[in-house]
């Protein structure tokens, strides 16, 4: 409440202060917006970069592919920057755009409910209510930890953490360190832990397909000639970009042409794991893309080393200083590290109630759905970054928020022009673009690439990729299409 005791009331709210968060300030600010309040629950802003502070951790895309096309940095330290200069790079982004001053840090979302009768969002927050007349979520879908469900973890007596909330004050030095599961973190700090280590055990269910990261420290000329000549940091961008996106043919063009990507790890896993059993162990069984493929030049090499041992029995129990695998032989840990990846659906899902009285989460469980990823059927004045749909598994997180805030700061000029007070996705429009996604999903490899992932759903569906180009993509969110929404004034 403000200081005359009323509901403090703003024209937009954001959820979140990640990449989409705070890009979709800034272009609000530049389309003439000032009543934006950013509510993020921690007391930093970045989002995912802000919470992974694990040794390693670091982006898998190309650095000059993971920033705003309109603030580009050519400052990288490396092709893949590193966690903490991601976050000096949204920090000083979001200062230098002067957004600062709409983030309400240790906010966290409690509840939102669409108003009908008043058209408007009421909101609960950690630190009091408000109300919004637009709603945007900008929750990131790598936010919260997956833990996995062992018999008898409760009887573990040492200490245990995920990735996601790393304990640096725990000093792993000769211990006997447990890993669960192979995803793109434990990949990533895996190699970083593991000479320090006196034994780690690698728990791994799947083996992911591992192709060369090619990473490397940038040389002071590149900045230089990337700091005083646009064009060429344009034309890198734009190279990192067709070559990311090139990873698409293997879903959108022909499935043959997974043999190409696919040859390279098998060249890269030879080379760098001499045990013959060790390397069947490391080779995938499924179509590369069929889950996350993952790029490492050190992940491999550290698993061959003799305190490694890669258990592909699966966990049978865990006990009081020890795991055992279900070929019976136990495993003595003095800690385990989660390496299990992020919860599905957000919990902020569950907060947010449309119209007819349903969480988005609950919708979500019925089927993953949006409109282009970007808005949701029976939830007036509603917009979201990466809802499902809105990701893509073969481009950069960044261009895709680009193209959803581009779309929402459009829709939002729309109403201000004409003077709607209510906007909403027409249900037959929505069901027709879920056609579409359930339609060209069918053949692509998520589906049948003989795997399973957060890219499907339990029963077999897909999870909310976008099943085509990101170009077309752009294209399709190039400006708000009016015609496909309810708007009254």
């Amino acid at each position: 409440m403000n200081r005359t005791g009323q509901i403090e009331h703003t024209h937009v709210a954001i959820v979140g202060a990640g990449f989409g968060g705070i890009g979709l300030a800034i272009k609000l600010r530049q389309a003439g917006f000032d009543d934006i309040a950013v509510l993020e629950r921690s007391n930093d802003l970045g989002g995912t970069w802000s919470a992974n502070t694990y040794p390693g951790a670091a982006c898998d895309v190309p650095s000059h592919l993971y920033c705003y096309s309109f603030a580009p940095n050519p400052d990288w330290s490396h092709t893949y920057a590193p966690q903490q200069e991601i976050l000096e790079y949204i920090r000083a982004v979001a200062s230098r755009f002067d957004v600062l001053r709409h983030i309400r840090f240790n906010t966290e979302l409690v509840d939102a409910r669409w108003d009908d009768d008043a058209a408007l969002w009421r909101i609960e927050t950690s630190k009091g209510p408000l109300t919004a007349t637009f709603l945007i979520s900008a929750t990131g879908i790598f936010a919260e930890a997956k833990y996995p469900s062992l018999p008898g973890i409760e009887n573990f007596r040492g200490r245990s953490f995920h990735s996601l909330h790393w304990n640096h004050d725990h000093d792993l030095t000769d211990e006997r360190v447990a890993v669960i599961g192979t995803g793109a973190s434990a990949v990533q700090f895996i190699p970083e832990i593991q000479p320090d280590v006196h034994h780690l055990t690698v728990f791994q269910r799947s083996a992911p397909w591992i192709v060369p990261r090619l990473d490397r420290r940038a040389l002071g000329i590149e900045k230089s000639i990337l700091r005083h000549v646009p064009l060429v940091q344009r034309a890198v961008r734009s190279g990192w970009y067709g070559a990311i996106e090139a990873f698409g043919l293997i879903n959108l063009v022909d499935l043959r042409f997974r043999h190409v990507y696919e040859s390279m790890a098998r060249v890269q896993l030879l080379r760098q794991v001499r045990d013959p059993k060790l390397r069947n162990k490391l080779t995938p069984d499924y179509v590369i893309g069929c889950k996350r493929a993952i790029f490492s030049d050190a992940y491999l090499p550290a698993l061959d080393k003799p305190n490694v041992t890669v258990v592909t029995d699966g966990i049978a129990e865990v006990r009081a200083h020890s795991i055992v695998d279900r070929a019976g032989v136990e495993h003595q840990v003095d800690t385990i590290i989660y390496g299990t990846g992020f919860t599905a659906i957000p919990t902020a899902f569950d907060h947010y109630v449309g119209r007819e009285g349903l969480s988005m989460a609950e919708l979500y469980r019925k089927q993953p759905q949006t409109y282009l990823g970007a808005t949701l059927a029976g939830f007036p004045n509603f917009f979201c970054t990466l809802g499902p749909f809105g990701a893509a598994g073969n481009q950069s997180a960044i261009f895709m928020i680009e193209s959803q805030i581009a779309y929402i700061v459009d829709a939002l000029k729309t109403a201000r022009t004409k003077g709607f007070r209510r906007v909403e996705v027409r249900p037959e429009v929505q069901a027709t673009f879920l056609e579409e996604m359930e339609t060209r999903s069918r053949d692509t490899v998520w589906l049948k690439g003989g795997c399973k992932s957060y890219y499907t759903t339990d029963s077999g569906e897909n999870a909310g990729l976008y099943p085509n180009w990101s170009f077309e993509y752009r294209k399709r969110l190039s400006a708000f299409d009016a015609e496909s929404y309810e708007m009254t004034l």
